[in-house]
């Protein structure tokens, strides 16, 4: 019962950390006061030591000298690297995916484009970026490999505490990723080869790449909805 009531205490003081670095209640770089959030979350210091391991594990929290854990950070590079990485891997999942999608995810993949549209339309870009990544995450949960999917979530996640910080978003980039999605769509609702729909989709999120890269010179570190 006592390592029971433990685990509890520390998946607990787990998902409390985890939403307030990916809602932004804390920042990249801001450090993370054990004995405050144990105080919080009504336990020892322990079972809060073990959730920001396994934090770290998942890559939302780093150690730094002199300051103890605090919330990763992420510039430029490791950015795009990141998003890179994930087109490789998003390609491959959709893929894998695409073989297993019948007419009813695709409607349902259609009506989150055209609620991405209306939410474009309202410039509401928290909303967009919700819907794109259900859209994404309906297509993968017809993908078989488990290992692949945890690999991309972790990265979504990691990118997510990031993003969360006050970026603008990408000019032009959302509109284009609602057509883009209605081209994938059609692809596996046509049965196109499946090495055409991995290419699409791999292109899909570099595209994302490419927007960023190429935004105002004068825009901060960009806030991406669409990806």
């Amino acid at each position: 019962m006592k390592r029971e009531a433990k685990l509890n205490k520390q998946q607990y003081a787990y998902e409390v950390i985890r939403s307030r670095i990916l809602n932004g209640t804390y920042g990249p770089g801001q450090r993370i006061v054990i004995d405050q959030i144990a105080k919080e979350v009504g336990s020892s210091s322990i079972p809060v030591r073990e959730a920001i391991r396994q934090l770290e594990a998942d890559g939302l929290i780093e150690y730094k000298p002199n300051s103890g854990a605090v919330v990763s950070t992420i510039n430029e590079q490791e950015y795009l690297d990141t998003l890179s990485v994930l087109a490789v891997m998003e390609g491959y999942a959709t893929r894998i995916s695409a073989e297993r999608i019948g007419d009813q995810v695709l409607n349902e993949l259609e009506e989150l484009n055209q609620q991405m549209q209306k939410a474009l339309e309202e410039f509401d870009f928290e909303q967009f970026g919700r819907l794109n990544r259900a859209f994404h995450e309906v297509i993968y949960q017809q993908c078989p490999n488990q290992f692949l999917l945890d690999t991309i979530r972790r990265a979504w996640q990691r990118l997510d505490s990031v993003r969360r910080s006050g970026f603008t978003l990408v000019p032009h980039r959302a509109k284009h990723s609602i057509e883009e999605h209605a081209q994938l769509i059609s692809l596996i609702r046509t049965k196109a080869p499946l090495e055409q729909i991995e290419a699409y989709a791999r292109e899909h999120k570099l595209n994302t790449v490419r927007a960023f890269v190429n935004r105002k010179p004068n825009s901060s570190f960009a806030y991406l909805s669409s990806i």
